[in-house]
Formats: structure tokens, sequence, C-alpha cells
């Protein structure tokens, strides 16, 4: 059965207008029945930068969204107009309009209206201009779903993941923060994500903290300590990892083929490798949710916004998983 995927307009003043339209024009987009979310105006000037026409049906009513027989429909909450956003700053409105899109398509899919949800890129400062307390996209998806299970952000190039234990705290926070229990759970919602995008029997290196590994407690007693433990514990449950890895040569393994993950143990550590890997083709999941969630690894690209130069591929790639997830879990 086809899934029905939202697709939700990000932050205004970058690329995300581009990067919606010319998705949506994409004969990709055929996988599933989209419902994208946000304003119409803003749409029609992303179609006009990325030098592509759509013809789908807009309107204004989500119940009529919802029941139309198109193949994509547009919902206009004409919640922004663009001669208000400067390309290239962050905003207060932009910030309001993309958080009142993301926050319709979470509200579709808590009532089982939508399959999957996709976002082109927000802007963390444009959000916090908006909600002080706004901490990332995951975060605020969770609140909004009522989830209070456990949940993770994983990034993908190609057929391999990153996930990591802790992600957006303050690096002087992280030690404290690794614990045998938290390693677990991220290996366990690891291997559930990459079964549910369609890889049968996953593969998970775990990466160390210190340098070296600790070199046996020389640089850090984490590894002996905590993350060996974890590591031991999480194969006791059935749980596919090894490790710890030296996190300079722990990618050197994965991308040979020896593993299909990397668990790391902060943001940037996973991070610089994955970008290094393919910058232009990283996929950002929010795992554990009771829906599939997507993005481009990529930002809002505020440098190359209103050119029409934006690499589509990174948003072709996290509609495709969004899809594959929400196949996999419609069949059950």
């Amino acid at each position: 059965m086809t899934p029905t995927l939202a697709l939700v307009m990000g932050d205004p003043a970058g690329i995300g207008p581009e990067l919606m339209a010319r998705l949506l024009a994409d004969p990709l987009s055929r996988r599933a029945r989209i419902l994208a979310i946000g304003d119409r105006r803003l749409l029609e000037r992303g179609a006009r930068e990325a030098g592509v026409e759509l013809d789908l049906p807009v309107v204004t009513d989500r119940e009529r969204a919802l029941a139309s027989n198109a193949g994509h429909v547009f919902l206009d909450l004409s919640n922004l107009d663009p001669a208000t956003i400067a390309r290239g700053v962050p905003t207060a409105g932009g910030g309001r309009s993309a958080l009142e899109n993301y926050g319709l398509a979470l509200e579709l899919a808590a009532s089982g209206a939508v399959d999957a949800v996709t976002f082109v890129p927000f802007n963390k400062q444009a959000m916090r201009l908006v909600e002080e307390t706004y901490e990332d996209e995951l975060v605020w998806a969770a609140e909004r779903l009522g989830w209070q299970g456990p949940c993770a952000e994983f990034n993908v190039i190609d057929e391999f993941w990153n996930a990591r234990v802790t992600s957006h705290v303050p690096l002087s926070e992280v030690a404290r923060l690794i614990t045998a229990e938290r390693i677990v759970e991220r290996l366990r919602l690891t291997d559930a994500a990459l079964r549910e995008a369609g890889v049968e029997k996953p593969r998970i290196a775990v990466a160390a903290l210190n340098p070296h590994a600790g070199d046996g407690g020389a640089f850090g007693r984490e590894e002996i300590d905590v993350i060996a433990p974890a590591v031991e514990q999480a194969r006791a449950q059935g749980l596919p990892a090894d490790g710890p890895f030296p996190s300079d040569t722990v990618f050197l393994r994965a991308t040979r083929g020896d593993y299909d993950a990397v668990l790391t143990m902060y943001h940037d550590q996973g991070q610089i490798a994955i970008k290094l890997l393919g910058f232009d083709k990283g996929v950002t999941v929010l795992g554990g949710l009771p829906v599939p969630i997507t993005t481009p690894a990529h930002g809002t690209a505020y440098d190359i916004a209103g050119q029409g130069i934006a690499n589509p591929e990174p948003t072709r790639r996290a509609f495709a998983i969004a899809c594959t997830m929400a196949e996999r879990r419609k069949r059950g």
C-alpha cells in the first residue's frame, strides 16, 4: 500500500522552498502520496528558483486535503508572505511558520492521517526566536507526539548509519552523560532503525570516548568502566555490537564494509566523519518515534538561497528512507 507522507516546508529564508519544489516535481515522489504543508507563495517562489513546473491542487482546508484523490496536494496555511522575509537571515516570522508547518505534520501523524514526515531544513536560531527553550527537532517532535519512550537522531550516508549516545549538549558534559544504560538503549534503537530501513542483519561498531580507546586506562577509564561493559551487556541481549574501537579508526572499519553503523559517544565525533564521507548525500533520521521522520542532514544554506543551485539529492534520499520505513511499518 502506498504511504501518505507529510512534506514540511522549513525555514523560508534558506533553500527549503526550492528543495520542496524540486522533490514534488521529481518522479521519485510517486513512491508516496504527498501532503505538502506550508505557504503557497513560498512554494511558487521555490519552483521559480528551481526552474520546475508544479501541477498539484492547492487547498486551504485540511480535511479537503486529506480527502483529495490527487497523487499530491499542497495544504496552504497562508502563514508567511515571502515579501516580509529576507533571504539568508533567521527571523522570528520564519521560525514561527516553520514550527506551525512542522506542528501540523506531527498532529496529522499522531492521528494516523499520515504515515511519515519529511521536512526541508529548519534554522534553530529562528526557532529559538519563537520558543526560547527549543532544543532540536527530535525533542520537539517527541513532545508534540506525546512520546515518552527512547528516541534518537541518526545520520545516514548511502547505506551507512551513524548514531550517538549524546547529542546537542556541551562537550564539557559528555563524559558524565555516558552510562551503560544509555549506551545499551542507543544500541537497541539503532538496531531497530536499521531493520526498519531494510537492513536485515545490522552490524554496529561502538566508538571509544578517549584517545586510543583510553590505552588501558592511561588516557581515561570510561572504556574500561562503562563502554566495554555496556557492549557486553548489549551482546548478551542479542544486539549486534562490537567495540569499543578508537574513534580515529572505527570509521575506517565501517567504510570498508565491516559494519552498517557506528555508535559514537558525542555529536561531532560522528558528524565530522559523516560530513567528510558525503556532505552532499547525508540524511538525518529521527528514530524511535511513533512515526518515521527524516530530513536532509545539511542546513538552510543561507549563502546560496535564491540562486536555484541547491543540491536536491539529500532531500531525495531523506524522502526515500521515509518511504521505506513507512512501507515496512504498514506491512507490519
